[in-house]
């Protein structure tokens, strides 16, 4: 599978706007192109960001879901009001699974009301090499595990050419994110993992990421 954790820079006070519409005609209409919408987010302590996370089966199934949804009734229809909610929507991660893939529950239907009380977060860590994910399973797991902060989703830098070039992707970076889950905020704790810093090439990034109502991550 390959995923993008899309991260879009809302106008100041739009943010649910973008998700009232985004659930209502958004949804339904990727997915029957052959896209699935994953996982969509009010980030917690920044209420001008819209996080998002959507997979594709391989990269050439990708450019034929973009090409088919972008250039369809419902973007025509409603992609301008979308795009007057945001400020930039081209902080995008191309990304594969390096562990336990993102699981997806079953989707409230449209017009449902309280969104989930659970809280994921995602930590971002830029990296050098390609054995990180190894490294990670090998020394990190374990100990989160024992802490009861097991990784739910482990994804990693996709560095195949972007399919659709309509829609930019990030470059030249190298990640890799893991995904917490807690049933309340409450819950959420941080586990220090002291044997990564040498891995990292810059601070680690922390998500905290509260599900919306339709969201399939709950």
């Amino acid at each position: 599978m390959i995923y993008e954790l899309r991260r879009y820079q809302m106008r100041p006070g739009r943010r649910d706007t973008l998700i009232s519409l985004f659930e209502r005609e958004f949804i339904e209409t990727q997915e029957a192109v052959g896209m699935r919408v994953t996982g969509t987010f009010r980030e917690a302590g920044e209420p001008d960001t819209f996080p998002w996370l959507r997979a594709f089966p391989d990269m050439e199934a990708r450019r034929e879901s973009l090409a088919a949804f972008y250039g369809g009734p419902v973007w025509q229809a409603h992609g301008e009001a979308a795009n007057a909610t945001m400020l930039d929507s081209d902080d995008v991660l191309l990304l594969h699974p390096a562990g336990p893939e993102p699981l997806s529950g079953e989707r409230p239907p449209a017009g449902a009301g309280e969104p989930p009380s659970s809280l994921y977060v995602a930590t971002i860590y830029h990296v050098a090499g390609d054995d990180f994910a190894a490294f990670f399973a090998r020394e990190a797991a374990p100990v989160l595990a024992a802490a009861g902060v097991a990784p739910v989703a482990c994804l990693e830098s996709e560095h195949s050419e972007n399919t659709f070039p309509r829609l930019p992707v990030r470059t030249g970076v190298n990640v890799f994110v893991w995904f917490a889950r807690f049933e309340r905020a409450a819950d959420e704790r941080e586990v220090p993992l002291p044997m990564l810093a040498s891995r990292l090439t810059a601070a680690p990034q922390r998500l905290r990421l509260h599900p919306t109502a339709r969201s399939a991550m709950r």
